[in-house]
């Protein structure tokens, strides 16, 4: 057995025990991986979906896994991809639910989130911006995943990365005074 979960994952799959591999894979990264795209789709029956899609994805691609990246940014990579795909695709469908004017009701009817008043403005906040966007500041915010890494997953430069997060940051912080400033006056 090895002291390395990441490189066991590896060694259990490419000597052919795929489903001890990928069972290891999922109990290691699951949580991880969840509450990535849990933030950035908000709602839990559509972070379970595009979780389900991305370990579908890892599950057919892990042989071609090369070790350039770590094996965890390759999974975030994934994640966040799909995660980005789920919003554009759910934006297209869309034709009433403007965005962010419904995410208080669709997150207030989530029986596994936590409805406290500034919570629930944080995550509007945070669903209101850009899907990229969206997904460096989780990456950044939640996980206090380092730039360079977010660079491997997202692709870019760590001074793009860097300037996409203070922006996010202060999108949020507007959305927060003026949302705030209505709910106590």
């Amino acid at each position: 057995m090895v002291n390395n979960p990441d490189q066991e994952i590896l060694q259990l799959v490419s000597k052919g025990s795929m489903e001890a591999g990928f069972s290891l894979l999922v109990r290691t990264y699951q949580e991880k991986l969840y509450w990535q795209i849990r933030r950035m789709v908000a709602i839990h029956a559509d972070a379970d979906d595009v979780l389900q899609n991305t370990f579908v994805k890892v599950y057919k691609n892990i042989l071609k896994f090369e070790g350039n990246a770590k094996l965890s940014t390759w999974l975030y990579r994934i994640a966040v991809n799909e995660s980005i795909s789920f919003l554009k695709a759910k934006k297209r469908k869309r034709t009433e639910d403007i965005e962010g004017v419904h995410i208080e009701t669709r997150l207030i009817q989530d029986s596994y989130f936590d409805h406290e008043t500034t919570l629930l403005n944080l995550q509007k906040a945070i669903h209101m911006l850009p899907e990229k966007q969206r997904a460096v500041f989780t990456m950044r915010y939640y996980n206090e995943m380092p730039y360079k890494e977010m660079a491997e997953v997202m692709g870019g430069t760590v001074g793009s990365l860097k300037a996409s997060y203070h922006h996010a940051v202060k999108k949020i912080e507007e959305y927060l005074k003026i949302n705030i400033s209505y709910v106590g006056g």
